[in-house]
């Protein structure tokens, strides 16, 4: 179970160079549409963020992103360079052009035509969801080729020949980890990835996230493929826990229109409890309102989980007299609670500290939150809870960070409208940077 974080950074790296050749058309070099396809997954110590990447144009090149929970499209920077045979607008008023709920429509560049220089071109409105900065860019479409197996090397590449994304402008890019060219969409939105490549290579329309701590790797699937981990762990369906996701009917989202709905993905949090203990909460703050406030949320760009302040308060005052006996260290920003790591025991599963449960529904599932995932070591020695206080009045009450996602494979069903959730994979014995495929 041990890390190899030299070893990690090879496998994210030879995504980006020429690993294996490209497939031609919509499958993998000479074989049919494969089951499945992956992203890499590292993440940035500078930023927090998870980053993949991924190779797109003709001919083909390495492209970084910041994964994405959120957003309605891949968006990448066109101005910077970019140069391909293969680009392709889409018209105004076109079936993709209305499938991708813009009446936004590009007019007037004078400039020689290039991807971020075209006329009678759909608009769309990249984010960047770290800085939450808006820009309008062309939607175009282009290759796209992503990894089939995933080690001993990412390979061979399945080619989809005309992604639809949306070009974004070099300033977007300010806030993102080095090197990010743009943002990689998870999202539920028709153009996002998991929709777009299970319409490109007929799998089904899910995916399953696992991210990885720093100096690590992490990976992305889309479709169907086993859930494979060394040293022999397998996880099927059956092995997950599962919640309905939600929808917010209010779009969340930077630039929206009256109607839209949010793409990001909600779960319904009905109580939180710290070592089995239920946390006194305001309920009302756990629903979605019809105005589309409350609730919770999965964010990869939110590196912590962040709470509503009563929320917070609650939260923290309970796991603050469930571990009394601990001496504490000073507070470290953005962190409230800290306590002297040395004093603090270990498990196979993290820190010994009590655990935080996230009750879903009925309180017959709950999250289970082990100290791995609550807890936040300092370069000072410090453990401190790892979750932040998120203000009286957010948009979104609970938003469920990086962090505590971090060694949990994640399913997200969105044919079937549901959340699978494995809790720590650290208590079978094995972790994200395991994950086998091929």
């Amino acid at each position: 179970m041990a890390r190899h974080p030299l070893a990690a950074a090879v496998l994210f790296l030879c995504l980006l160079s020429v690993c294996r050749a490209a497939g031609a058309g919509a499958g993998a070099a000479g074989k049919g549409k494969p089951s499945a396809v992956l992203l890499p997954v590292s993440k940035d110590g500078a930023t927090q963020q998870y980053v993949t990447g991924f190779r797109q144009r003709t001919p083909l090149v390495p492209v970084k992103a910041v994964l994405d929970l959120a957003g309605a499209t891949l968006w990448v920077d066109c101005e910077a360079g970019y140069a391909s045979a293969t680009y392709s607008r889409v018209p105004c008023g076109s079936s993709l052009c209305r499938l991708s709920r813009s009446a936004a429509c590009a007019t007037s560049c004078s400039g020689a035509p290039s991807p971020s220089c075209l006329n009678d071109t759909c608009g769309g409105f990249p984010e960047n969801t770290v800085t939450q900065v808006s820009t309008s860019g062309n939607v175009i479409t282009d290759v796209l080729a992503l990894p089939t197996t995933f080690r001993p090397a990412p390979g061979p590449l399945a080619t989809a020949p005309a992604f639809l994304f949306t070009c974004g402008a070099t300033f977007l890019t300010q806030g993102l980890a080095a090197g990010a060219a743009g943002m990689a969409s998870l999202s539920r939105s028709r153009f996002a990835l998991p929709t777009q490549l299970a319409s490109t290579f007929r799998f089904s329309r899910k995916f399953a996230l696992c991210l990885p701590p720093a100096a690590a790797a992490g990976v992305v699937v889309f479709g169907d493929a086993p859930y494979a981990f060394q040293p022999g762990v397998v996880l099927s369906d059956t092995s997950l826990s599962y919640t309905p996701l939600l929808v917010n009917p209010v779009s969340t989202a930077g630039v929206s229109t009256r109607h839209d709905k949010s793409d990001e993905y909600f779960v319904g949090v009905t109580g939180i409890k710290v070592n089995g203990r239920a946390v006194p909460l305001n309920a009302t703050l756990l629903a979605i309102d019809r105005k589309g406030v409350g609730g919770t949320k999965l964010s990869t760009v939110a590196p912590y989980t962040v709470l509503q302040s009563s929320i917070y308060k609650a939260v923290t005052d309970a796991f603050a007299a469930e571990t009394a006996m601990i001496p504490r260290a000073p507070p470290l920003a953005p962190f409230k609670l800290c306590y002297d790591g040395s004093k603090v025991g270990s498990t196979r599963v993290g820190p010994a500290v009590p655990t935080i449960e996230l009750v879903l529904g009925n309180e017959a599932t709950s999250w289970v939150v082990f100290g791995a995932n609550s807890m936040v070591a300092t370069e000072g020695g410090a453990l401190c809870l790892g979750v932040v206080d998120g203000g009286k009045a957010p948009r979104t009450s609970v938003v469920i960070g990086g962090h505590m996602m971090e060694d949990n494979l994640l399913q997200f069903d969105l044919e079937a409208s549901r959340l699978g959730f494995s809790s720590s994979l650290l208590f079978r014995q094995t972790n994200c940077n395991n994950f086998h495929l091929g």
